[in-house]
This record gives structure tokens, sequence and C-alpha cells, in this order.
């Protein structure tokens, strides 16, 4: 993970457990000033999403304590690996795309960052420029060629 990622989990888990933990509970706490339990709809809801919060707070913490830090001086651009950006051009659409490779807690497809995990990343990685790559992906067969590698 870089260290810009790890920055950003860490100010998730801030926001998270200093201002959305305490919200909920003084939700919790008008919903119980309110009378009966038994049926009351804005209790059940915010109990419910207070169950929610906090298991994001413990992924967030698990995903922390487990990250490894990635040196990015040591990544090059001689082959697709962690951390390149890539320039790949699908060769049954002549479509070019343009993806960062990034760990999977980093990974948004809106942004261009494409997790290391997934089919495309895997069958991508290793692979120099001008090497093509077939790769198996839920919806059949596609082929790519490696357009250009950089940081």
């Amino acid at each position: 993970m870089t260290a810009d990622g790890y920055k950003k989990l860490v100010e998730e888990l801030n926001e998270l457990e200093r201002i959305q933990r305490p919200a909920i509970s003084k939700q919790i706490a008008e919903a119980r000033d309110k009378g009966d339990l038994s049926e009351n709809a804005e209790y059940d809801a915010a109990k419910e999403a207070q169950g929610m919060l906090e298991m994001k707070i413990s992924q967030l913490k698990n995903t922390i304590a487990s990250a490894r830090m990635i040196d990015e001086s040591r990544i090059k651009t001689n082959e697709v690996q962690i951390l390149t950006k890539i320039k790949i051009k699908n060769l049954k659409t002549s479509q070019i795309m343009t993806y960062t490779i990034v760990s999977e807690s980093e990974a948004d497809l809106q942004s261009g960052k494409l997790s290391v995990t997934t089919p495309i990343a895997k069958g991508l990685l290793g692979k120099k420029i001008g090497d093509k790559a077939v790769i198996t992906v839920p919806a059949g067969t596609l082929e790519f060629e490696v357009l250009e590698i950089s940081l």
C-alpha cells in the first residue's frame, strides 16, 4: 500500500470513530427517549446503523494493522507490477484504457485504479511493453496488448 493510501485509511477511520460514532450514539439516545423501544423504528434503524458502522471500523482497523507499505522508489517500469500505470489496448475492440495497478483497498475503477487481485491485473502482471495477454474474465476471454508502463 502506498503512503497516501495508508493515510486515507487512517483519516477515514478517524472520521468514523470521532464523528460518525458519536452521531449514531446521539441518534440512539434520542430514539430511546421517545419511549417504547419494542415498536420504535427510529431506534431499530439507529441500532442497525451502529452495527454497520462498528463493522466498518473493525474492517478498517484490520486493514491498517495488516497493511504493508510499498517503497515507491523500488518500482520499475520495465514490466507491469503493483503501482505501475499501464496503457493497454483491447485487441478485439481496439479500445485503449489506462489503469494504475493498486492494492485491493485502494481500488477505484472510476479513478482508473485497478485492484491487483482482479483477473485483468493478474493477467497483466509481469508483462512488458508490446506483450499480449489473453485473460479469462467472467464475461469470457479478453486479449490485451501492453502499450505503455509508467509511474
